[in-house]
């Protein structure tokens, strides 16, 4: 019998599937659902052991029962449900519903067999909470801002600018509350107070991009280059076909890493000599600015990653000598 199990995640209930098996269980989305869950998976080990379990990443939802099944001693991975529409398509299955996916995700573990992934702990689940909050205060600011600006010139939307303002003005002290508390909790971890101080000893990497990968890509220091550059979509991917050789192209991966990468390294190609030689090389090789920008994009990343995995600064070339 499969020991390969699929869990399609609700927000408030979950439906467990097992590969070849007719039928599905349904737990709560609770504490008390997550403990029976794994009670009931641990009671029947010896019977119809678990290899894998399944689950997409559902925008937060997943989390709780991710955490218990961990906790349980039991292998869980969170995979893209992208991959997973993906192989239901491949396979034939269009329709959906909450026991057919999760029959499908437990196919999908059966066949494809993701690799697991040691989970998020606790306190990097915070960071993430508390990025994900910056980035929404700060789309709110920017996006009042833009109405602040569009109420001006006319004296009878006085009393709406007023109220705009008031609003900005609260968002923006929110946002320096937010800052302050990002900086308590890297202080307080010693691993990701070192991690930061190195990352940000390169020119070109501030705070928030330091932060950014902190929270964003766990991986950074423990994975090869090659492996790093596809978690944040920077590797150049083939796209041949016979005797014809398609443009590489860069796609998937973590896009928020990517746009902070994108704008420090727009920092470091001015003010980073080291960086700024790479894209001046790659001008010179005729290539174009936006493709020299991210190739030096993944150098960049690639030289931070190696910075983390040795527990290394930043080295600047020594200035010539006259």
């Amino acid at each position: 019998m499969s020991g390969y199990l699929g869990i399609d995640v609700a927000k408030h209930e979950l439906v467990v599937a097992r590969d070849g098996v007719a039928g599905c269980t349904t737990y709560p989305n609770t504490t008390a659902g997550h403990a029976a869950l794994c009670a009931a998976l641990q009671a029947e080990a010896g019977a119809r052991p678990v290899e894998l379990i399944v689950l997409e990443a559902t925008g937060g939802y997943e989390r709780g029962v991710v955490a218990a099944l961990g906790g349980a001693g039991l292998p869980v991975v969170v995979v893209n449900p992208r991959q997973v529409r993906d192989f239901a398509k491949a396979t034939g299955q269009l329709a959906k519903t909450d026991a057919l996916d999760a029959h499908v995700l437990a196919a999908f573990g059966a066949r494809v067999q993701p690799a697991l992934r040691p989970l998020p702990s606790e306190l990097q689940e915070e960071l993430r909470d508390f990025l994900a909050r910056q980035h929404q205060v700060q789309q709110m600011l920017l996006a009042e801002r833009t109405r602040l600006q569009q109420t001006l010139g006319h004296r009878a939307r006085r009393p709406l600018r007023q109220r705009i303002t008031r609003h900005i003005t609260f968002l923006e002290r929110e946002l320096r509350l937010l800052d302050s508390d990002l900086d308590d909790r890297l202080r307080d971890c010693p691993l990701w107070r070192a991690q930061d101080d190195l990352l940000q000893s390169a020119t070109g990497i501030g705070p928030q991009t330091a932060r950014m990968l902190l929270g964003h890509l766990p991986e950074l220091g423990r994975v090869s280059a090659a492996e790093i550059s596809k978690l944040a979509g920077l590797a150049p991917l083939n796209r041949d076909s016979g005797t014809m050789r398609g443009q590489r192209h860069i796609r998937g991966g973590r896009a928020r890493v990517r746009a902070v990468l994108y704008m420090a390294t727009l920092s470091a190609v001015r003010h980073n000599p080291v960086v700024r030689a790479w894209y001046d090389r790659l001008l010179a090789a005729h290539k174009p600015k936006k493709v020299a920008l991210v190739a030096c994009m993944r150098k960049l990343l690639v030289v931070l990653n190696a910075m983390l995995k040795s527990g290394s600064r930043w080295q600047s070339p020594a200035p010539l000598r006259a």
